[in-house]
């Protein structure tokens, strides 16, 4: 069998897992968002934490919610790093250095998981079990909570309540993501991956210094970290790991999990707004880029330019040979489209044009189908976007699922989708135009100014995955991804629920022949033109500079 042809049953094996899951997890969500009852341990957490999960909350109550529960775990996670010299189960590893440590806190707490430390080398079993697991956690159940916020937002009128910020984080915590890691991490450890609380073990010389490995929880870490978008990496070879991703079956289980739950949400959205060919019309605008994308990946690396990439099949480099060009390619497009970015390969050694479109993916919001619950509201801000330039281009007051997309609600989303270009571009131009950041370029001209701006985009659209080539563990880097990270995770969310917030209030618009039918073909069509063309608009001149450039000079 062909490496193509591999890389394609792949594809359709996956595509037939995900079709199989979408159904019942998509309409199980929409129960758990919808129940008014709650289970017995979920009834102690709320009074351990002093909540009451029956009080319905208006978008600024869910919003200090959101913050206030974000900014007590970048406080815990950043002194639980700070204190880890002193900390049982540290492995003898010293305390992390504070402008590391705040990067850390920032990038778990914000569900982007950039990692500028080796993670054997550096973190022990607390940090990596109470710290960043948790994390990875709370974190995705966070991004859900504000996804169905939104979606309330469209489904209810004359209120301005959204429901309860501490029940739906704690709910996506228990009967979600718990029992789904919990599953998938049985699947991993019965694969090959490793489940210990081990020390350090000393394995033998190594191009003449002295090789060691350690254990730990890593199949529990691996299958939150794929579930809940998360990324990050107990190892730094990260999926390409063998503790990590043992097989080529768990690759491409792991792929499976980082989609599932986003995929599965707009069943969710169609279930809670009463109508799932609505759900539809959302999963079949993400499922094209998605599958487009993966199209142009596989593309572009299986490009044969040369004898050397003739016999290997493909651009082999910075690819593990147990995956191969096909799968990697697959992952490599879902994690960026995702906000995940965990890697099985290596992105700053694909081809110029396949690192951009790595890059690209990235630029597009992770809306395809994007993080847990972040893709969501993300790709529904873009339907607002779309359906206000069709009631443009006919005159007419746009509508979407019966509410009027007005002056206020058209704000809010221009303002979402600004947030995240803008601090790409700043913070990459900067970085750029200082003597000091460009000395932890490994390359010079267009991929090395390619590392820095997949590093903020990456950063900002709280994905963290790398270019790998880039010195990131500076004080500069440490601190201004880690602004980034921060200001792109938050300041979306209050445009985000503050818009779902004006939805609510407003009571439903009748349907009328001249309304835009937005479940039809038609629609999706407009909306993934909208995004491919609001995003090409922004980032051209930047990628014409990196990752274009490259390509078209190889």
């Amino acid at each position: 069998m062909g490496p193509v042809l591999a890389g394609f049953l792949q594809l359709l094996a996956l595509i037939a897992a995900l079709a199989l899951a979408y159904i019942p997890l998509g309409t199980y969500m929409a129960k758990v968002y919808s129940s008014d009852r709650h289970w017995r341990v979920e009834k102690w957490i709320y009074k351990g934490i002093g909540a009451d999960p029956d009080t319905e909350m208006r978008w600024p109550a869910y919003l200090r919610g959101v913050l206030a529960f974000s900014a007590v775990g970048v406080v815990f996670l950043y002194l639980l790093q700070r204190l880890q010299g002193v900390l049982p189960g540290s492995l003898g590893f010293k305390a992390i250095d504070p402008d590391q440590a705040f990067n850390t806190a920032v990038s778990f707490v914000t569900n982007t998981n950039w990692q500028s430390y080796y993670g054997e080398q550096a973190m022990g079993h607390v940090v990596q079990t109470a710290g960043l697991a948790v994390q990875n956690f709370v974190s995705a159940a966070v991004g859900i909570a504000v996804a169905v916020a939104l979606v309330r937002g469209f489904a209810r009128s004359r209120t301005g309540e959204l429901g309860n910020f501490w029940s739906d984080m704690v709910r996506g915590v228990t009967r979600i993501l718990l029992p789904g890691a919990f599953v998938a991490a049985i699947v991993l450890v019965a694969c090959g991956a490793i489940q210990n609380f081990s020390g350090i073990h000393e394995v033998g010389q190594f191009l003449g210094g002295q090789q060691e490995w350690n254990g730990g929880a890593v199949a529990s870490q691996e299958a939150i970290k794929e579930l809940g978008t998360n990324g990050g990496g107990y190892f730094n070879a990260n999926s390409a790991h063998p503790f990590e991703n043992p097989t080529p079956f768990t690759n491409l289980f792991e792929i499976f999990l980082l989609l599932v739950i986003p995929f599965a949400l707009t069943r969710t959205f169609g279930v809670m707004v009463g109508s799932v060919k609505q759900g539809y019309a959302i999963l079949a605008t993400m499922a094209t880029i998605w599958v487009g994308f993966v199209a142009l990946m596989m593309w572009t690396e299986f490009a044969h330019h040369g004898p050397a990439l003739q016999i290997a099949g493909g651009a082999m480099e910075g690819k593990e040979v147990r995956f191969g060009v096909g799968s990697s390619s697959i992952f490599a497009v879902s994690t960026t489209l995702t906000s995940t970015g965990a890697v099985d390969s290596f992105h700053s050694s694909f081809t110029g044009l396949g690192g951009g479109v790595a890059m690209l993916s990235m630029m597009l919001g992770e809306i395809a189908p994007g993080g847990t619950g972040s893709g969501l509201y993300g790709m529904l801000i873009m339907a607002v976007i779309a359906v206000f330039i069709a009631g443009l281009m006919v005159g007419r007051t746009p509508e979407y699922l019966g509410k009027k997309i007005g002056t206020r609600e058209i704000k809010l989303a221009a303002c979402y989708i600004l947030i995240t270009p803008a601090l790409v571009l700043v913070f990459a131009a900067v970085a750029m135009a200082l003597p000091t950041p460009a000395h932890s370029m490994t390359n010079s001209g267009a991929h090395g100014f390619s590392e820095i701006l997949y590093a903020y985009t990456s950063a900002a659209n709280n994905n963290g995955s790398a270019f790998a080539g880039l010195n990131a563990d500076t004080q500069w880097f440490n601190t201004t991804l880690g602004l980034a990270m921060a200001l792109g995770r938050f300041l979306p969310m209050v445009f985000v629920l503050a818009l779902a917030g004006s939805l609510a209030e407003q009571k439903p618009v009748p349907v009328t022949a001249g309304t835009l039918r937005t479940e039809k073909p038609l629609f999706t069509g407009l909306l993934v033109g909208a995004i491919l063309i609001i995003t090409g608009l922004t980032y051209f001149p930047a990628l014409a500079l990196g990752p274009l450039a490259e390509g078209l000079a190889a």
